[in-house]
């Protein structure tokens, strides 16, 4: 039986329930992550127009959106089929045009008749020195001036959704948001100004002015401090129930440990050592573990997961490892398959690719215990994948998996450890709020040998510059990545395409020297480029952000990052993070397209001045504050949506 109460059934109902929303609309607005009328009452706009009639576009700073009442002239059908159709109308003041591309005629006669009057609004720009307005938003008779919105709000859109679809399902789901009874502490409610929030989601759908769309207009306070509250009473549940659910003791021996730590080139950290004992005692409790281990770049996360594994193993158990993409979890076998062979553990790789007869062998030596530790991508989660006993399971990279996928993983063992791990460093105020139903573990410091990162700034004017020094470079053996923002060239956007880029950097460097990896390529072909990168066969790779996290080449010295401008700090942090992961000195150049924004000029000096993850991501959160209002609903600064028990 449902416990929702019966006043909220209509916001939860089929999206066509609303006016104006069928099935073709409904599906393209999935695209906007809008399932239910709830989701549009949520995803609230993030500009507005003025709408408000004036007497003449005389005198207006052109191009602007403006309403005006118009006396209609004359038609001026185009002279070609795929010219423009003309209207002269003439305002209070001053005469323009309105323009229509690939009109109908007879439509334009009847809603524009020459010697009647309308009200149009729209975008008016200057074209030959002559102001027009290309297909009004609005057209309307001079009565209806009524039914236009003095200020008008602008919603997100995707492919299929109009304003208009946006503004007429808003209208909808508004008349189906209840009186509810008040949650927040009444004295707080007062003090803050706060609506209540049936008046709140109306306010925030109709502002009046620009400054209603702020962030701090009482109506988006007191909705921001409404997600905000039920996430962490979400979290909250989430963290009784699990507390609550019957756990298994895992026990290790230390017998494995001891055989990977003999031999490690290297003794690891204190912060590697402390993680991996709070780790050992959770795992050893009787309840369920629900663990985040947090580390910046290089900080060593992956044998602290892997020390997390072998527990299991000594316990009698088996371990899973899975990564979001099929270059990090090979990457992760290359690494731990040789430390496995040292204790004697079974290590072996699970991915789409595994298909017949090989996948067969495979799931049956997992079934039967013969695989200790399974690495893998998402398929390691499939319904036909069975383990004989499952007691950790580990997410690496865990915001691009979904809450589902880590519990149907969790769900492969009988009440199964589960560790995620990410190397996005997080505020700890913001990963307390964020990952409330975890303990969290943080690696803070870096093991010994790993070289500091020379970061620099270079205009993409000087790439030529760029492009000599690394030919000298891998002349003296050395290998560099160069990131591009694109796969392939734009038409919108005036990138360097990561395709574009590599066949120059071929022509100029040498066929033989230059490698190509994204993530639009063949999974062999993207393997094979990095297999030949990484055995030194090519000195220099191309790469759009699939090299972002885990790639791990101790001979790639340098990385070049394009339009370094375009990316966010965390991805660049993440980026710089590919060096710097040998002996030899490391170098990462940010080229961007001048002049530089304000936050661009930010971001890109943040990145010069220091290599601390966590102020990193402190300036990010600082930069970033709530994050896009483009984006439902209000308070972003968590990212995804409130998890679910």
């Amino acid at each position: 039986m449902s416990s929702r109460p019966e006043a909220l059934f209509p916001l939860f109902a089929e999206l066509t329930s609303l006016a104006g929303v069928g099935p073709k609309v409904a599906q393209n607005m999935a695209g906007l992550s809008i399932a239910r009328p709830r989701d549009v009452i949520f995803t609230l706009p993030y500009a507005g127009i003025d709408r408000r009639l004036v007497a003449s576009l005389k005198g207006a700073d052109l191009p602007q959106t403006l309403t005006v009442e118009v006396l209609v002239g004359a038609h001026q059908p185009p002279r070609a089929r795929s010219g423009a159709y003309r209207i002269l109308v003439e305002d209070a003041e001053s005469a323009f045009q309105l323009v229509f591309f690939h009109a109908r005629p007879d439509y334009l006669q009847k809603q524009l008749p020459s010697g009647a009057r309308r009200l149009v609004s729209g975008k008016v720009e200057l074209f030959d020195g002559l102001a027009q307005m290309v297909h009004p938003d609005h057209i309307l008779l001079p009565h209806q001036a009524e039914e236009l919105a003095h200020y008008e709000p602008v919603y997100p859109l995707t492919a299929g959704v109009t304003q208009k679809t946006m503004t007429k399902a808003t209208r909808a789901a508004l008349k189906l948001a209840p009186q509810l009874p008040e949650w927040i502490d009444p004295a707080q409610k007062q003090q803050q100004g706060w609506p209540d929030w049936q008046a709140a989601v109306s306010a925030a759908h109709q502002p009046q002015t620009a400054s209603d769309l702020s962030a701090d207009h009482p109506a988006r306070e007191r909705l921001a401090y409404d997600e905000l509250m039920a996430h962490q009473l979400t979290l909250a549940l989430a963290r009784a129930q699990i507390k609550k659910a019957a756990g298994r003791s895992t026990c290790g021996t230390g017998a494995l440990h001891q055989k990977v730590l003999a031999a490690l080139p290297y003794t690891p950290t204190g912060a590697q050592t402390r993680t991996t004992a709070e780790i050992a005692a959770d795992m050893a409790a009787p309840a369920k573990m629900n663990r985040l281990l947090q580390g910046d770049v290089g900080a060593g996360k992956t044998l602290v997961a892997f020390m997390a594994l072998l527990t299991a193993v000594e316990a009698g158990g088996q371990g899973v490892l899975m990564a979001p993409t099929e270059i990090l979890a090979r990457q992760h076998l290359q690494g731990l398959k040789p430390l496995g062979a040292s204790a004697g553990v079974v290590v072996d790789l699970l991915t789409g690719r595994d298909k017949g007869r090989e996948r067969q062998t495979k799931l049956a030596a997992l079934a039967a215990g013969e695989i200790d530790i399974l690495v893998g991508t998402h398929a390691v989660f499939q319904a036909d994948v069975n383990f004989c006993d499952l007691r950790l399971a580990v997410i690496d990279e865990q915001h691009r998996f979904g809450v589902r996928q880590r519990l149907e993983l969790g769900r492969k063992g009988q009440s199964a450890d589960v560790l995620v791990m990410t190397a996005t460093p997080i505020p700890r105020s913001l990963a307390l709020a964020h990952y409330g139903d975890m303990d969290i573990s943080v690696l803070d410091e870096k093991p010994p040998g790993r070289s500091p990162v020379t970061t620099a700034l270079t205009s993409t004017e000087r790439i030529d510059e760029v492009i000599d020094h690394l030919r000298r470079a891998i002349a003296e053996g050395r290998q560099a990545y160069w990131v591009c923002p694109l796969v392939e060239q734009s038409e919108v956007l005036d990138f360097t395409s990561a395709e574009d880029r590599f066949q120059r950097l071929r022509a100029v460097l040498g066929e033989d020297q230059v490698g190509l990896v994204h993530g639009q390529m063949p999974a062999q072909d993207k393997d094979a480029a990095m297999q030949r990168f990484q055995s030194g066969q090519t000195r220099v790779l191309v790469a759009t952000t699939v090299i972002e996290v885990g790639v791990d080449v101790p001979n790639a010295t340098i990385m070049v990052i394009e339009r370094a401008e375009h990316f966010g700090l965390a991805q660049l942090h993440q980026l710089r993070g590919r060096v710097g992961r040998g002996a030899g000195k490391s170098t990462c150049l940010l080229m961007y397209q001048p002049p530089l924004s304000e936050s661009g000029q930010r971001r890109l000096s943040t990145l010069r001045e220091t290599e601390d993850g966590f102020r990193i991501a402190e300036t990010d959160l600082a930069m970033r504050g709530a994050g896009s209002a483009q984006r439902n609903p209000v308070c972003r600064s968590f990212g995804s949506p409130i998890w679910t028990v």
